[in-house]
């Protein structure tokens, strides 16, 4: 793999932000609810993207578009739908038994498990990427590792 560094420094920054904002948005839902957190979730989300494109608009050496291409397809509009969804279920998950480890641990097994499902079948655009024995086992270790995070505080 030749992934420049800095791509790997921003996944874990994503990886930390997404963590944060789960415990964040299941604080909030245990005072409230699951539903409305997801929508203040998402109201001050907007906000805050809006305020960023506009400073990365002033910012830029190449100026930024704030419209999609033409031709881009509908489907690429609707990934606030299971964004609102995983606020609403982790804050509901991380407010159970499970916690926040928990949750993120069955969390990050998903988006992997689902990821190689659209990396396989070349889904949302993706370019196909024949699955491999090393991403089976890599799911089989981080299958392990989750059954661990749930089951073995002892």
């Amino acid at each position: 793999m030749k992934a420049h560094p800095l791509n790997f420094s921003l996944a874990l920054a994503g990886g930390v932000t997404l963590a944060s904002m789960i415990a964040i948005n299941s604080e909030l839902a245990a005072y409230s609810s699951p539903v409305l957190a997801s929508w203040f979730a998402h109201g001050i989300g907007a906000i805050t993207s809006l305020l960023v494109l506009m400073t990365a608009s002033l910012l830029a050496v190449k100026k930024l578009t704030i419209l999609p291409k033409v031709g881009t397809p509908f489907w690429a509009y609707l990934g606030g739908i299971p964004g609102a969804f995983t606020v609403v279920l982790a804050a509901i998950t991380v407010n159970s038994p499970l916690g926040l480890s928990g949750s993120l641990a069955l969390i990050m097994a998903g988006q992997v498990l689902f990821g190689l499902v659209c990396d396989g079948f070349g889904l949302f655009g993706l370019t196909k990427r024949p699955l491999t024995l090393t991403d089976g086992l890599t799911l089989g270790l981080m299958a392990t590792g989750c059954l661990l995070t749930l089951f073995g505080r002892g």
